[in-house]
Formats: C-alpha cells, sequence, structure tokens
C-alpha cells in the first residue's frame, strides 16, 4: 500500500504511539494500561532509552505498526548492537509488507549508526514471525543458549 509510511517517533507522537504499544502488550496478555504505557514510552524519549519507528496508514490517519530497538553493545567485537525487542501490526494491517517495512527500516537505522548486528526473540511457537525474520535475513541462534533469570 502507497499510503504506508514509516517514521522515526518522537515525544510528539507518544498518544499514537502509546495506543499502539497497550495493544501490543494486551497481546501478549498485559492488562490495558494506556496511562503506563504513556509514562513507560515518555520515559523512553526523555532518558533516550530506545528508537521507535512507526507505520502510518496516511489515508486512514491511523498508526498501525511499531517496532522499538534498543542499544546495547558486543564487548568481542567492541560495536553497538540493537536489540529489536517488540514488533507489533494492528490485526487489520498484518500481511500487508508493515512488519517487512519495519524490519527494513530496523536495518537501515543499524547499519547507519555502525551497529554490527540487531538481536531478537520470538516465543517458540510464533512460526509466521520466524518466517518472516528468516525471509529477511535473520538467522536463528544455533551456537548460544540464551537465559534469563526473573528477578520478580
Amino acid at each position: 500500500m502507497s499510503s504506508l509510511v514509516v517514521k522515526q517517533a518522537s515525544i510528539e507522537h507518544i498518544d499514537e504511539i502509546a495506543n499502539l504499544f497497550n495493544e501490543y502488550r494486551v497481546f501478549y496478555k498485559q492488562m490495558s494500561d494506556i496511562g503506563g504505557a504513556k509514562q513507560f514510552l515518555q520515559e523512553r524519549f526523555e532518558h533516550r532509552d530506545s528508537v521507535i519507528f512507526f507505520v502510518v496508514d496516511e489515508e486512514a490517519d491511523k498508526v498501525v505498526g511499531f517496532t522499538q530497538l534498543y542499544p546495547s553493545y558486543s564487548s568481542v567485537s567492541m560495536k553497538r548492537i540493537w536489540i529489536l525487542n517488540d514488533l507489533f501490526v494492528l490485526d487489520t494491517y498484518r500481511n500487508q509488507g508493515v512488519a517487512s517495512r519495519l524490519l527494513e527500516q530496523a536495518k537501515c537505522y543499524g547499519t547507519l549508526t555502525n551497529a554490527v548486528r540487531i538481536s531478537l526473540s520470538t516465543a517458540i511457537t510464533n512460526e509466521t514471525a520466524q518466517k518472516l525474520y528468516e525471509q529477511k535475513g535473520y538467522s536463528k541462534d544455533n551456537e548460544f543458549y540464551h537465559y534469563s533469570y526473573e528477578l520478580r
């Protein structure tokens, strides 16, 4: 769709992004919390903790998808990496290239910032996302196991 445009979010986009971010969290079985979503994103902008790209359907004047990248670093390569932590597209806009555009924008941004890689993880059961990531050149890590420790 030619009316779909990727933009980098700034604090002026917080209301539109917060609504979509809230839907993303609800998708992952969290309680709806628009105020909390807005506060969380406000803090990310204020502290420059992340970079958000979003897709707007300009004909409908509607934000339809977003991705959020968090900076990190590789000690081994002594280079920046980006963690693609969030990627979400509204149901009615899936299979229309929105996620592909967001992944392409993340790749361009990674290149622009001299990052060595973009890392992401997805649910083992999310075969649709896995297929898209692999089509876009992401490779499954068969060398390292990833662990996490829950603090709460």
